[in-house]
């Protein structure tokens, strides 16, 4: 079974400014096959880029979202996300409700989220985490 990278919002925000940088770089070594996102992370994507205002930027998020897997949110993730909170709300360490649902995708996929937002994420027990950003 080939391993899985869930890639996390400013990773993919990275790509679309540098399309031949580091991510891209990070994804050769990994082949293209391992690499995902989720329909969250597609629509903070989107959000942004339609924010700007930039057709550009539009078009480019659109083109790079269209060669990339998104995964769909299935059961049981509902299962992941109330355990993550429940534990993360107990221990006064409570994350950002789309970062929430990205990190219980992650663990109910068994999928390793590429993120620059290591200090957030790390707070999600068990949950691997990789920073393709950092070298």
């Amino acid at each position: 079974m080939m391993h899985k990278y869930l890639l996390d919002t400013n990773i993919i925000s990275d790509l679309v400014r540098n399309p031949q940088g580091t991510i891209a770089e990070h994804i050769a070594a990994v082949g293209e096959r391992s690499v995902c996102t989720n329909i969250i992370v597609a629509s903070e994507l989107r959000y942004g880029a339609l924010k700007s205002g930039s057709k550009r930027l539009t078009d480019q998020v659109g083109y790079i979202l269209s060669a990339m897997e998104v995964l769909p949110l299935e059961q049981p993730i509902e299962h992941h996300y109330a355990l993550i909170r429940h534990q993360l709300t107990t221990s006064g360490t409570p994350i950002g409700p789309n970062d929430l649902i990205i990190a219980a995708h992650a663990l109910e996929r068994k999928l390793t989220l590429v993120t620059a937002n290591i200090r957030e994420f790390s707070r999600v027990p068990s949950l691997p985490i990789e920073n393709w950003l950092n070298r």
